[in-house]
């Protein structure tokens, strides 16, 4: 304004000159001084309208080409998400969402509120491009039912993450997101039991090993949270011990809580777990590190092997020598009737314990058995959604594969409540649900991304699924138990597997000749060894389709 007012004066001071100064018959010398006050006047009103009227002019143009959404939840948080969007002005807010019959018909802020009767009809008569969610606080169950709702129809669906952001009133367009596969699970998530979590860790001098990995990265948030003394992180990858060292640092340089260590080490190395446990004598040690990757550890069954099971058995005995209280084992579903040698390796690692537990030394050991973690490296979910951000094709194994899913934090949340609860010698086994169809999995996300799955009904879709066949040592379904009638505990989502088990001479002779096999690189007899002490392993793919195949519509049952 003061570059306007600046150029007004240069180009009246002809004016000026003349009229005040020179004069003019019958000209009054004051129009010298009200010219350019009203020139400078006139100039900023026209300015002023000229910019606003380009302003709605854009504004009706960007609603006229972007996409037209819905608002799912007519609540406070649908109210806010709607602000936010009328504030963006990228989107035309086409309607509201509302399964509550008393408010169908209504307006708030001049848009109507739809019912959810006839959605379909509604998605048509609306021309929706995306639904939002605004339900931060239904169950996940509820929430699986709408997503199932919506997925026929080929609309976007993304939603808000949480309460936290509606408590303070600050909902924005960027807090939206794609629904979660988690949120595809139906199963809501049951609180941890607190004195449970705490009773192994308030306090103590807790260790983790493969403290860098989906597992491990999450229990040590986890206990942090519950305030031990001290708190060991191990890790044999530079890059992901660094990564949650930092985290934890700047955690614990918030509130002071706890000291950390971090230990860059392989611990299947002769004399590197003694070393460790010498160092800083843990209380609470949770055993995480192991290579995961069936095809890999297929391909490198020496180094998948040592890395597993002489890493647990170093572990184990140096945790139980310096006088640990509770060593827990995180094991997997693939230990059960394996099929390949990463599962046949976490099975001897459950025996490895199993027979420490019947020593009755005072450690007790512990071991905690579950299916896949949604989000964890490798996983199928994150390359699924790369895939569709690429145009596809989604690449799966198998039509009816089916796996049990959980989240990261959830599983870590069970892992130290199982550990806490443990006796000696118990085979834990976490409540996953149902087991969900990998291709269920696929067509879900595709649908919910507002994209059409590409097959022989629908040729002209927009993304294929291709089955690439099953990879060295997978099985069609995974199971939890070896035996049947599992037995409860006082964890409603934690059972206790009655499993068959080694006395420890039997085992420490087995474990001798396979480390002997492993130093010699003989692939054959260290298979032999291993045969010999889980005798239900088969290398060849013996699983068939199970009886009862489920999906992500069973999985909320």
């Amino acid at each position: 304004m003061m570059d306007l007012a600046a150029a007004c004066l240069l180009v009246s001071l002809p004016m000026i000159t003349i009229f005040m100064f020179i004069g003019i018959a019958g000209v009054p010398r004051t129009i010298g001084v009200l010219q350019p006050m009203i020139f400078l006047l006139l100039l900023a009103i026209s300015r002023i309208a000229i910019r606003y009227a380009l302003v709605d002019i854009l504004h009706v143009a960007k609603r006229a080409r972007g996409q037209r959404v819905a608002i799912y939840g007519a609540g406070r948080a649908g109210q806010q998400l709607a602000f936010a969007i009328q504030q963006d002005g990228q989107v035309a807010l086409a309607g509201y969402l509302d399964d509550d019959p008393s408010v169908e018909g209504h307006r708030i802020d001049g848009v109507r509120i739809y019912g959810t009767g006839d959605i379909g009809r509604v998605i048509g008569e609306l021309a929706l491009d995306e639904i939002l969610l605004a339900l931060p606080s239904v169950s996940r169950s509820r929430r699986l039912q709408i997503v199932e709702q919506l997925k026929p129809h080929s609309v976007r669906v993304r939603s808000l993450p949480s309460m936290a952001s509606i408590l303070d009133g600050k909902v924005s367009v960027r807090d939206l997101r794609d629904v979660q596969v988690e949120e595809l699970l139906g199963r809501d998530a049951v609180p941890p039991d607190e004195t449970l979590l705490k009773g192994a860790i308030e306090d103590k001098v807790v260790m983790v090993s493969g403290a860098g990995g989906s597992i491990g990265s999450e229990l040590c948030r986890q206990i942090l949270a519950r305030r031990p003394r001290r708190l060991i992180l191990v890790e044999q990858s530079e890059f992901a011990l660094y990564t949650i060292h930092t985290e934890l640092e700047e955690t614990v340089a918030a509130d002071h809580s706890a000291e950390i260590f971090a230990e860059l080490a392989d611990i299947s190395e002769p004399l590197v777990a003694a070393r460790i446990m010498d160092r800083h004598l843990p209380q609470t040690v949770f055993h995480a590190a192991a290579y995961k990757h069936v095809p890999l550890v297929e391909a490198n069954p020496i180094s998948g092997l040592r890395n597993n099971v002489f890493g647990t058995y170093r572990c184990c005995i140096e945790a139980e020598r310096v006088g640990a209280s509770r060593f827990i084992l995180v094991s997997t579903d693939k230990a059960v009737r394996p099929t390949n040698i990463m599962g046949a390796s976490k099975r001897i690692c459950e025996l490895v314990l199993q027979a420490r537990a019947d020593v009755k030394s005072g450690t007790i050991f512990s071991m905690v058995r579950f299916g896949n973690v949604l989000g964890s490296s490798g996983s199928v979910v994150p390359r699924f959604r790369a895939q569709i951000a690429a145009g596809g094709p989604i690449t799966l194994t198998h039509r009816y594969v089916t796996r049990f899913f959980m989240t990261i934090p959830e599983a870590a949340q069970l892992v130290m409540q199982a550990g806490a609860m443990a006796k000696g010698g118990e085979v834990f086994v976490l409540d996953m649900g149902q087991p969900i169809r990998i291709y269920d999995l696929a067509h879900s996300m595709i649908q919910l991304s507002g994209c059409t799955v590409r097959d022989e009904t629908n040729p002209d879709g927009d993304i294929a699924i291709e089955e690439v066949g099953l990879r060295p040592g997978e099985k069609m379904y995974e199971e939890l138990l070896l035996g049947d009638n599992p037995l409860p505990t006082e964890h409603s989502r934690i059972m206790r597997a009655q499993e068959a088990k080694l006395g420890w001479t039997k085992l420490a002779a087995l474990l001798y000749e396979l480390e002997q096999a492993l130093d010699r690189a003989d692939v054959d007899k260290a298979m032999a060894v291993v045969r010999r002490a889980v005798p239900d392993y088969a290398q060849t793919d013996r699983s068939t389709a199970p009886k009862r195949i489920g999906n992500l519509r069973a999985a909320g049952a």
